[in-house]
Formats: C-alpha cells, sequence, structure tokens
C-alpha cells in the first residue's frame, strides 16, 4: 500500500516519522531568538493578555473596557468602525450604514475623552489597530495623556500602522504608498524623540492570513514588509539600534497546530538575521516582539460552540511558539461582534493556558522536537525562497504595486476554498459532521442611530470650539505637506484645537490625493 501524502497548509509535506534534526546550539533571549526573546519568557512574566474590544459609541466601548479590566485582562485593544479607519467623520455620506459597526466611532479628541474616561492610560498599554489615521488616532491619544497629565514619555502601546498589508490584503488605505510611507516614517522619527515607549508600527501578517495566505506566505510577506519600513527609516536618517527596538508585529494563528508553532520560532530567526544584515548591533533593534490573535476565517457560523476548541488550539500554539500578547477570539465572531459572554470566556481560555496548563513553567517547551525543529526550518527556508523573490523585484512596495503579493494571496486562498467544498480538508461541522440546529441564540446587533448619536455630538463640537484656532492649525498642517517637515506636531496641534478625524484627512487627501 502506498503512503499517502500529508502536507500543512504550506504545502509543506509531512514525513510519518521524524528521527533527527540538526543539532539545538542556541539559547532563549539570545542570538537568533529561535528559542524565545527573553531568557526566562513566561517563568518570569506572562504575556499581556488583551481582548480587542470597541464598538458603536465611545460610551458604549468605554463600559465593555471596563468590564475587561475588572475580569483581569491586562492591556486594551481598540478596534475602530470603517470610517474612522478611512478618515471619514461620521456624519460623511461615505460612513452611511457603517458608524459603530466593526468598532468604535473616534471623530475627535472629545470621543477619545469620553473613550478612556476613568481609566489612567500612564497604568495601561494599549493597542490601536489602525493604519491610514494611525497618526491622527495616536496624535489624540498623546493629547488626552496630556490632559491626564501623563508623561507621554513613559506611556506605552502600539498602533498597528502597517499600510502595506492593507494595499497587499485588506483595503483600508487613503493615500498613495510612497505619502503613505512618509507619514510613516515621521511617526517613527517623532515617537523616538518625543514617546520613546510607543511601538509605532506592528507588521501585521494577521490580515494576510485573513485574506487567504498559507502560514509560509504570511511569515515572508510580512517579514518583507518589515525590511521595506526598515529601508525607508534609514533613508530618512534614522538609527536602526533606536528604531528597530520599537517595531513589533501581529501574526494570526490557525489551526494546524505545529506548523504554527513552527511559523513563530522561524519568524524570531529570520528578523534577527534581516535586522542584523542591515546594520543592527543592538540585541534588542533584533528580537522580533508578536502580538498573536486567534484566526477570525478559522471560525465557523455552523455549531459556533464548537469554535471554543479552535481558540483554545490556536492559543496553546501561539503560547507555545513564544507570543508576547494574546487576543482570543469569541465564540460568535462568524455570526456578530462578541457578546460579553463570549469575550470571558475567550479571556478565561488565556488564563486557563497561564495558571493551568503548565506550557508556561518552561522556556519553549517543544525545542529539540524531532519534528518541530524541521518543520521550523522547512518552513524559514520556504519563506527565504518569497523573500528573496521580493528583494529581486525591488522590495514589498515594488512587488504590491505589480500586484505580486495579492495574486499569490488570492490563489492559496482560491486552493484552500476548493479543497473545502471537495471535501479533502475538513472542517469539522462545515463539511463533515454537520447538524440541523446551531444552537446559538444570543448574538450582538449594533444599531443603525448610532450615527445619529454621533452627527449630533459633531454638530455640537463645531459650534463649541474655536473656528479660528482650527482653521489655522489646518492651514499649517497643509502646508506642512507640501514641505518636508515631520507632519506627527503639526496633527497634534490640529486634534488639540478639536479638529476632527475627517477634517485632519481631508487636508492631506488635498495634498496627497488618494489612491
Amino acid at each position: 500500500m502506498e503512503d499517502k501524502k500529508i502536507s500543512t497548509s504550506s504545502g509543506i509535506e509531512i514525513k510519518e516519522l521524524y528521527t533527527s534534526a540538526r543539532k539545538m546550539e542556541e539559547l532563549p533571549g539570545e542570538f537568533p531568538f529561535t528559542r524565545g526573546i527573553q531568557k526566562d519568557m513566561y517563568r518570569g512574566r506572562l504575556w499581556t493578555m488583551r481582548q480587542y474590544a470597541g464598538f458603536s459609541t465611545a460610551e458604549e466601548s468605554n463600559k465593555r473596557y471596563h468590564y475587561l479590566l475588572n475580569q483581569g485582562t491586562m492591556g486594551l485593544s481598540v478596534a475602530f468602525d470603517l470610517p474612522t479607519q478611512i478618515g471619514y467623520d461620521s456624519d460623511h455620506d461615505m460612513a452611511d450604514g457603517e458608524v459603530g459597526k466593526v468598532g468604535v466611532a473616534i471623530d475627535s479628541l472629545k470621543d477619545m475623552e469620553i473613550l478612556f474616561d476613568g481609566i489612567e492610560l500612564k497604568k495601561i498599554t494599549t493597542s490601536m489597530t489602525i493604519n491610514a489615521t494611525a497618526s491622527i488616532l495616536l496624535a489624540m491619544y498623546i493629547a488626552l495623556a496630556k490632559k491626564q497629565g501623563a508623561d507621554i514619555r513613559q506611556i506605552s502601546g502600539t498602533i498597528q500602522n502597517d499600510i502595506l498589508k492593507e494595499y497587499a490584503a485588506r483595503g483600508t488605505y487613503i493615500y498613495p504608498p510612497k505619502a503613505s510611507m512618509r507619514i510613516i516614517t515621521d511617526i517613527f522619527e517623532y515617537c523616538s524623540k518625543e514617546v520613546p515607549k510607543w511601538n509605532t508600527i506592528s507588521i501585521s501578517g494577521y490580515h494576510i492570513r485573513e485574506a487567504g495566505s498559507t502560514a509560509v506566505q504570511e511569515l515572508a510577506f510580512t517579514l518583507a514588509n518589515g525590511k521595506a519600513y526598515l529601508n525607508a527609516a534609514l533613508e530618512k536618517g534614522l538609527d536602526i539600534n533606536v528604531f528597530a527596538k520599537r517595531l513589533s508585529f501581529f501574526f494570526n494563528c490557525h489551526n494546524n497546530f505545529f506548523e504554527e508553532i513552527a511559523k513563530f520560532r522561524a519568524a524570531r530567526r529570520m528578523w534577527a538575521r534581516i535586522t542584523k544584515e542591515l546594520g543592527a548591533t543592538d540585541e534588542k533593534a533584533q528580537m522580533l516582539r508578536f502580538h498573536t490573535q486567534t484566526g477570525g476565517s478559522t471560525l465557523t457560523a455552523q455549531q459556533p460552540l464548537n469554535n471554543v476548541i479552535r481558540v483554545s488550539n490556536q492559543a496553546m500554539a501561539a503560547v507555545l511558539g513564544g507570543t508576547q500578547s494574546l487576543h482570543t477570539n469569541g465564540y460568535d465572531e462568524a455570526l456578530s461582534l462578541p457578546t460579553e459572554a463570549a469575550a470571558k470566556i475567550a479571556l478565561r481560555t488565556q488564563q486557563i493556558i497561564a495558571f493551568e496548563s503548565g506550557a508556561t513553567d518552561t522556556v519553549d517547551p517543544l525545542a529539540g522536537s524531532f519534528f518541530v525543529e524541521s518543520l521550523t526550518d522547512e518552513i524559514e527556508a520556504a519563506a527565504q525562497l518569497y523573500i528573496d523573490k521580493i528583494d529581486a523585484m525591488g522590495g514589498s512596495v515594488n512587488a504590491i504595486e505589480n500586484g505580486y503579493i495579492q495574486n499569490e494571496i488570492a490563489n492559496a486562498s482560491y486552493q484552500y476554498q476548493v479543497e473545502v467544498e471537495q471535501g479533502s480538508r475538513v472542517i469539522v461541522g462545515v463539511n463533515k459532521f454537520t447538524q440541523q440546529e446551531e444552537g446559538i441564540t444570543e448574538v450582538m446587533n449594533i444599531d443603525e442611530s448610532i450615527r445619529t448619536i454621533q452627527s449630533g455630538k459633531l454638530r455640537r463640537l463645531r459650534e463649541d470650539r474655536d473656528q479660528l484656532s482650527v482653521d489655522a492649525a489646518l492651514e499649517r498642517l497643509k502646508k506642512g505637506a507640501e514641505g518636508t517637515e515631520n507632519l506627527m506636531p503639526l496633527i497634534l496641534a490640529a486634534v488639540e484645537t478639536y479638529a476632527t478625524l475627517g477634517e485632519i484627512a481631508d487636508t492631506l487627501r488635498n495634498v496627497f490625493g488618494e489612491y
């Protein structure tokens, strides 16, 4: 009988038995960090347990944040609605039907004040999933921290700010790539001097994977994008040993347990070598620090309680892979935004892994496994082939502009779907072990009235603020964008006059154009 061929999602063939692997001389906390970025990993400090949340108005999201903090979450992670992500105020025609739906609506500093009411920014870390308008939301956060009396040199958190994957996979871009890269490097430069503890970019493979890539493609395209940001900052004259310490990564964790663990281990090793080649000598500038979110696209609307098991499996893989922070999805997210009950069980999943599983007792517990070490090497080799190809095209920006990365993702996504439909890839409850009744009734609904509420807030804001100060700040921003000065202080000044997100984005649209 012929041996059955089994392979990972990336097409790496899995052997029936592994009897050897290359000798492991590496130690955690040392270059190239395959085994983790800290010597003691979770024995010294657990990963940050974040729960991604944001919906409706700032008032509603604020209640959810207080709930999560009371349940033991260690950092906040803000989801913004679509108009906020693409630079439109809630009363703009383009915002119709989308206000408060996939995240919270933030139109001005006033909304930011409400969002974090009763929460001291100096005492928490906040991650914000925001890209095209990242500079504006960061400016609002800094302005609020100043109003709270915090030392902005001490506040910490992350903005996603990864525009390249927006062009490649997700779509919430505003300006052309070169203008976007300028804004991003302005943020790097400003924060390295003024807000040194802030992670100025979270280079994101998550959405590349959600768009249908394989694990190897997620790794390769994310690191290639990271390389493009390093080169852009170097061209601006920034010191890699300073700014590379503030880069973080954001990965997806899918269902294939061992492939995901090997992907994370390979990622650290590859990034250490990339940064070293580009001149980084400080170990902290060579370390790949990353946040993980369990795979949204793996959640099924059929038999949604099965998602509790999927999320647990993925969360355990992220921990065994050495993540620095983790978000676990709600079991009902294929149907709606997570209910409070789903958000709580997602957080409890992390707490059970941390305190009951024993996975945190020793560093890199799967190191030396013949299978895991071989798979780590194979994933690295396969990802390197992609990176070499992208380098030959002149880097990620060119590879995206000529459609290469998008096409590779689309082909992988199509292949996956064919396998599901033909039944060669089993999805429990979807193409095997199906049932009539799905057994979940409570889902979260966001009312259309949110837009009316936000529009009323905007009307009052425009009546109450000093319009002359707003106009002057926006004019200074326009002049700055036409020249070469760093835009961050100008955006911060505009935010502090209560200029709205849409007004600031429009000022930049008028100079840079739209993509």
